[in-house]
């Protein structure tokens, strides 16, 4: 989990005092801006008006728009991106290192001319930057709006003129079909013997987690921050309502509905303190450690007994709660332990594991690897599933509902159709 530091406070440049000439100056970005006399009313409005156009273009001054460069407009932004795109915790969001991905790419192809001068068609070539490098299709487009967006901040804030951002949005995005682009992968259902094969091989925490997200189609993310204080347990069903999820910052509102057996599943996750994260990696490891020493064949008056060979300071340590990557490499762990491959790929009894990716050719590698990917799944599909049963059960617009969208258009993307029903109904029709 990430440790969160308290914020340093930024500092503003005050108006000070240049005593030979009686005139008020500040300080800003390594100049001196003098103002006008220091006990006059106006020098003081433009101090305040200066130091409030330079914090809203991320503590940079103000240049001619003709002097700009794309480098000093992909600075600016990602400074505006640091502030902008955070959780109410204030920890970064996924959008800042996409945001930073796509401005650096931009800024090593068009970095060093004027801003005026990035174009449609410098656009596109940055566009066809990335499909050399093999990104998909979708995360182009987003890439590419992502670019517009900060042009677009950049004419909001008066750095660039307002026909740079209208030219770039001449540039549609990527068909299917055609460009040369990749698609994505689809992400579908897992199959049940694959999610049932793990069980053996991860915590209770992580088994419980899984079980959840299957019976309430919740995001991963929205599984990791269950805590008893933000469910509504009064009538039969209970109404769980995280403090943050994927659209709150849009103002909607996100109601994930728990019934019967996930109680059974959550009621012991919830005897804890009110405001305690229910599934917690720290209790994961306390009974991987308990299950251990009950397993242990050594004698208790010979070798470590539990807990006296734990390291005073170390490096790691579990967090309150699961984050998305902990829950996912957990699954992906028991995977690789569930579906064991093939020799000469697996690992040998007793092979360290620098021993054994030494031993790997090249070529093995890449067989590894692939063997990995087939054999894998992650949260994320679980979603699928639930999506897929409710579909199936009771209907496209009782998915959408539970799953939490505001159009039948994404629900369709999760609910698999049921093609049984079709296949049924064409034969009574004949």
């Amino acid at each position: 989990m990430k440790t969160k530091y308290p914020q340093q406070k930024q500092l503003v440049p005050s108006l000070n005092l240049h005593k030979p000439t009686g005139q008020g100056y500040v300080r800003l970005n390594g100049r001196f801006i003098y103002l006008g006399r220091f006990d006059a009313a106006e020098t003081h409005q433009k101090y305040h008006q200066l130091i409030a156009e330079w914090m809203v273009l991320g503590r940079q001054l103000q240049q001619p728009q003709e002097e700009i460069t794309v480098l000093e407009i992909v600075a600016s932004y990602m400074i505006h991106a640091k502030s902008y795109y955070v959780d109410p915790d204030g920890q970064p969001t996924k959008e800042q290192g996409h945001v930073l991905r796509v401005l650096s790419l931009m800024k090593e192809l068009y970095g060093h001319i004027k801003a005026v001068e990035f174009g449609p068609k410098a656009l596109k070539v940055v566009r066809q930057k990335m499909i050399d490098r093999g990104w998909v299709r979708r995360n182009i487009n987003h890439n590419v709006g992502r670019i517009k967006r900060a042009f677009r901040w950049a004419v909001e804030n008066e750095l660039v003129p307002g026909s740079i951002y209208h030219s770039l949005q001449a540039v549609a995005g990527l068909r299917q079909g055609r460009t040369t682009a990749p698609e994505g992968k689809t992400v579908k259902p897992v199959p049940k013997e694959m999610v049932n094969a793990v069980e053996p091989f991860v915590s209770n925490q992580v088994w419980s987690m899984i079980q959840l997200q299957l019976l309430t189609a919740a995001r991963p993310g929205e599984i990791c921050v269950i805590r008893p204080c933000d469910i509504d347990r009064s009538g039969k069903i209970w109404i769980f309502q995280p403090k943050e999820h994927k659209t709150s910052f849009r103002g909607y509102e996100r109601k994930i509905y728990i019934g019967p057996r996930g109680q059974g599943i959550l009621a012991p996750f919830l005897l804890r303190p009110p405001e305690s994260y229910c599934f917690s990696p720290a209790e994961g490891a306390a009974d991987r450690r308990t299950v251990r020493s009950e397993n242990r064949t050594t004698p208790l008056n010979c070798g470590n007994r539990q807990g006296t060979n734990c390291k005073d300071d170390p490096e790691c340590q579990p967090g309150e709660r699961y984050d998305v990557n902990a829950y996912r490499r957990a699954i992906a762990r028991a995977c690789d332990q569930a579906f064991i491959a093939p020799m000469p790929l697996a690992k040998k009894t007793n092979e360290q594991h620098k021993e054994w990716r030494r031993r790997l050719t090249p070529e093995q590698k890449v067989q590894l690897l692939q063997w990995q990917t087939s054999h894998r799944w992650h949260p994320h599909q679980l979603r699928h599933n639930a999506a897929t049963e409710l579909r199936k059960e009771f209907g496209l617009d009782t998915a959408r509902i539970i799953l939490g969208h505001r159009s039948l258009a994404v629900t369709t993307i999760y609910a698999e159709a049921d093609h049984d029903k079709a296949l049924e109904a064409m034969s009574r029709v004949g």
